[in-house]
């Protein structure tokens, strides 16, 4: 199992990402060739099947050992005013996810799988980046680090999301660091800001950049200035998941950022990767194009959490049921084409 004790351990592992089993996404893709259906004619799910069956290792792909892992950080921006809500909120919905009251705990349940909350120092924000980076280089290792602990080898799927007070404006602030843009071009009303809120946090984002703009742009200088623990977090865990062959699938805006940074030095990052949904926040369906990944879904949705995943989860079932429990055309005495 890899992890980031160092730099240029993570350096390394982003250098060097493993490819596809490409022999059983090719197996995976003769059995749709065979099923009793026209070719192509479940369109979306035929492609998911085959994506999973690459990425898993196997022509018969499972959902059996998926699993969510939420990632919960604070953040020393906050005191700028960027959130409709204050910071203890993180550790109260942190709280509720462990009681099960919380969407992501109805959701994961709806399609049985397993979730796990990561709290990542709640009670120790990063430091407002603003006026500093928020991590020195040991707190984002050890950030990174964490996300990478929680991948196990043979997981089918890990579907990944955040909770954090403030974390949509780190968000922008990676996307823009990472992509360019404006700071209006990333950020977005979050939890809920009103258009005068939304001005304020462009500025928040604009500022951080001139702090930072002499410092280098590579993936570990920008998730350590101007993100947070649990986007370090996700980083760390997509990453380690692509070198223990384990198919990712992500939630929204949020979330997606995490990899911004990582995308923007290694495009190919994103190849084990699906994105649940588009969200309602903005900045998210610029950030996947930039990313290159198509969503799943788009039902307007901007909760976090993982919910958006969760929902797009389902997706990914049914294209596993039809690819892995339909009659071939021999099997079903069915003239083929």
């Amino acid at each position: 199992m890899i992890r980031f004790v160092s730099i240029a351990a993570f350096e390394q592992a982003l250098a060097s990402l493993p490819s596809m089993d490409a022999a059983a996404a090719d197996a995976a893709w003769r059995r749709q060739q065979q099923l009793t259906k026209p070719p192509g004619s479940l369109g979306r799910l035929e492609d998911l099947a085959i994506f999973l069956a690459g990425w898993q290792g196997r022509p018969a792909p499972s959902l059996d050992r998926a699993r969510a892992v939420i990632f919960a950080g604070n953040h020393g921006v906050a005191a700028q005013g960027v959130s409709a809500f204050p910071s203890e909120v993180t550790a109260q919905m942190v709280a509720n996810f462990a009681a099960g009251g919380a969407a992501i705990n109805a959701l994961t349940g709806a399609i049985g799988m397993a979730l796990e909350v990561v709290a990542l120092d709640l009670d120790r924000p990063t430091r407002d980046f603003t006026t500093a980076p928020a991590m020195d280089a040991d707190e984002c290792l050890a950030a990174l680090d964490r996300g990478a602990a929680v991948v196990t080898p043979g997981t089918d799927l890990l579907l990944l999301g955040e909770m954090g007070i403030a974390n949509s404006t780190a968000a922008a602030a990676l996307c823009l660091r990472s992509f360019g843009g404006s700071a209006t071009d990333w950020a977005g009303p979050g939890t809920g800001l009103d258009p005068h809120g939304v001005s304020r946090k462009a500025a928040v984002i604009a500022e951080a950049m001139d702090r930072h703009a002499d410092a280098p742009t590579t993936p570990f200088e920008t998730l350590r200035r101007v993100g947070g623990r649990e986007l370090a977090a996700i980083a760390g865990a997509v990453l380690a998941a692509r070198h223990a062959g384990v198919p990712v699938l992500l939630d929204g805006f949020i979330c997606c950022s995490a990899i911004a940074p990582l995308a923007a030095a290694a495009p190919a990052i994103v190849d084990h990767c699906i994105a649940g949904h588009c969200s309602a926040e903005p900045g998210h369906a610029r950030l996947l194009d930039r990313l290159g990944l198509n969503p799943l879904l788009q039902l307007n949705m901007r909760l976090g959490e993982g919910s958006g995943a969760a929902v797009a989860a389902a997706v990914l079932r049914s294209a596993l049921a039809a690819h892995n429990g339909m009659a071939t055309f021999a099997q079903a005495g069915v003239t083929g084409a």
